[in-house]
């Protein structure tokens, strides 16, 4: 192997002192500046150029490298021979050798005639989703500039989107892939847990880490995937069977209805795929992982198994915590790094933390696993939203920061726990962001589940005008009496719980009277009860256009923002609501209980 090193560069470091505001200010102007000079040169992706070399191509009779031609960039938790591993951190790097070896994932690469240029960002010790570093600078989201990239892997995930490498490594624990692929519009790959080597990459959760990789062309995608996962190029065909998340839709702002659409369209003509199914998945897990009971908040509202994703989520923090403290807690008390703020939260509290129920941490992935195995069988496909939101704002407020990140780890959760493999696929853009869904198999599906990438990805890219091409609306009848007809029906169906009916009732209403609150408000109370929190909360902000005195409407919009964890928002109606009425005692206890959850 021939090493060329070129243009070596070492970024300004900077030191944050937690705390002083005057450093904070330094540190924010000096980012400012440093971006403008990066954004024409790498978009910061990088925090070392330079170029490895392939193994030379083999004599006949053996194959051609399947990769020749390709370049690759690496994230900076790889090792590789007489260079050091940062992981994110300059006192990782300070107290730290170079590397004796290359990481066995970097080799086959090489071996397989790629060309590796470079170590990117990431975020510190692997921690973060948004993809932030304050000492290496914040990659730039080429799609969308004043916004994060997604972490933990964004360096890789920028480099990737502009067009910098073909493709590009990084470490996915609880979604540092997935996150970044769906924030800059990428395809990404998170494999089955052990099915990729992760001999030569530092760890911080082993448990949940694997290896995965981002790229624009799904050939490129499946081309790397068959050389890290050393897959058989011959497999019979089968059947496939996509299975919609329902309540995870729910929980994300990707358009459910246009995803459907455009997924439908591109295999109508495709062979060997079944009509779509419908779950909810927070019931299924519910059912079939019953070691997540000691991990439920009994503090919040949530509900229709909701619930069970957030304690999903919260027992694989709690995992990684764990892991990440027995690998590294010597490291972290000797040198006491200088860490950004969330980064510091997040570590101390991994640190300080003494779990007392590690067993069920591990029972509840061997039961999840379980869980998908019952679910998918063999030709079965999960289809989720890869991310609940769209990219935050860069320096955003911590609150927000907050509810975005635990929104984006109960959908990262299902294969960070399951061990399961994920890709994700961009859809478009929908107002200006990119959007994009995730299919997950079962454990061991990997080339199932790239074939199937490759099968339908032209097709899906020829429906993707679907998404900014809503149906058009039919013309409203103003019927009175007809409308209001149809709104008692609706309210004798509700009280006989008939959810279902009652919403089918209120919509024919709607139809007839586009201008009436009630029937908008009294449907949201029937999504409520069926857990279509998303379609509610739409529902109350047309009730609340038309009158803004509506107490209902805020108090089922609390409910609905509630149950899709936007804590703030939820608060905010709630407290709308007493403006309006100011004995309102729902409204008063649900605004107690969210101030105590966010405090």
């Amino acid at each position: 192997m021939n090493t060329v090193k070129a243009n070596i560069k070492n970024p300004k470091v900077w030191v944050l002192v937690i705390g002083v505001t005057v450093a904070v200010g330094m540190v924010a102007a000096a980012e400012t500046r440093r971006r403008k000079a990066k954004f024409k040169e790498d978009f910061g992706a990088f925090v070392q150029r330079f170029q490895i070399l392939p193994f030379p191509q083999p004599p006949p009779p053996a194959a051609k490298q399947t990769l020749a031609g390709l370049t690759f960039a690496i994230n900076d938790i790889f090792e590789l021979e007489d260079y050091v591993t940062g992981f994110g951190n300059p006192d990782w790097a300070r107290t730290h050798e170079a590397a004796e070896k290359t990481a066995v994932t970097v080799t086959a690469l090489l071996k397989n005639g790629a060309v590796c240029v470079g170590k990117t960002v990431m975020g510190e010790l692997g921690f973060g989703v948004s993809g932030e570093n304050i000492h290496y600078g914040t990659p730039i989201n080429p799609e969308m500039p004043a916004h994060v990239p997604g972490g933990s892997s964004s360096g890789s995930a920028v480099a990737v989107a502009a067009g910098l490498v073909d493709f590009a490594l990084g470490t996915d624990t609880i979604g540092c892939i997935r996150i970044p692929a769906a924030f800059c519009g990428l395809l990404s790959y998170r494999p089955s847990h052990g099915a990729v080597s992760t001999i030569g990459i530092l760890p911080n959760s082993q448990s949940l880490d694997t290896v995965g990789w981002l790229a624009r062309d799904p050939s490129i995608l499946l081309r790397v995937g068959h050389t890290l996962l050393k897959l058989n190029t011959v497999e019979p065909r089968r059947a496939r069977r996509l299975i919609f998340a329902d309540d995870l839709f729910q929980l994300s702002k990707v358009p459910k209805q246009k995803a459907e659409v455009v997924i439908n369209k591109a295999i109508e003509n495709l062979s060997g795929y079944q009509p779509q199914q419908h779950i909810n998945f927070g019931q299924h897990i519910s059912l079939n992982v019953p070691s997540l009971k000691g991990f439920l908040d009994q503090s919040t509202n949530m509900q229709n198994g909701i619930s069970n994703l957030k304690a999903l989520s919260s027992a694989m923090v709690s995992l990684q915590r764990h892991e990440f403290k027995t690998n590294h807690e010597d490291w972290v008390k000797s040198v006491e790094p200088k860490l950004a703020l969330d980064v510091s939260d997040n570590l101390l509290t991994a640190i300080n933390t003494t779990h007392e129920n590690i067993k069920a941490l591990y029972d509840i992935r061997k039961e999840l696993r379980a869980c998908m195995q019952i679910l998918l069988k063999d030709d079965g496909i999960l289809v989720i939203p890869t991310v609940a939101d769209p990219p935050l704002k860069l320096n955003s407020k911590k609150r927000d920061t907050v509810e975005s990140h635990n929104r984006a780890l109960i959908l990262s959760s299902i294969a960070s726990m399951s061990g399961c493999c994920q890709v994700t696929i961009p859809l478009g853009k929908n107002d200006g962001c990119p959007i994009s869904v995730s299919f997950i198999t079962f454990h061991g599906g990997d080339k199932f589940l790239l074939d199937t990438v490759l099968d339908m990805y032209s097709s899906l890219k020829e429906q993707i005008n679907f998404l900014s091409n809503p149906a058009p609306l039919k013309d409203a009848n103003e019927n009175f009496d007809a409308s209001e007809l149809l709104k008692e029906k609706g309210n004798a169906a509700y009280k006989g719980k008939q959810w279902n009916k009652a919403v089918n009732y209120y919509s024919e209403a709607i139809k007839l009277n586009g201008k009436n609150a009630t029937y908008y408000s009294n449907r949201a109370a029937a999504y409520l009860q069926l857990g279509c929190f998303q379609k509610a909360e739409e529902d109350c902000n047309m009730a609340i256009s038309l009158d803004k005195k509506n107490v209902k409407a805020y108090l089922r919009r609390g409910t609905a923002r509630e149950s899709l964890l936007f804590y703030k928002d939820a608060a905010q109606d709630f407290k709308h609501a007493l403006v309006l009425e100011p004995q309102n005692k729902v409204a008063r206890h649900a605004e107690k209980r969210l101030r105590k959850l966010m405090s």
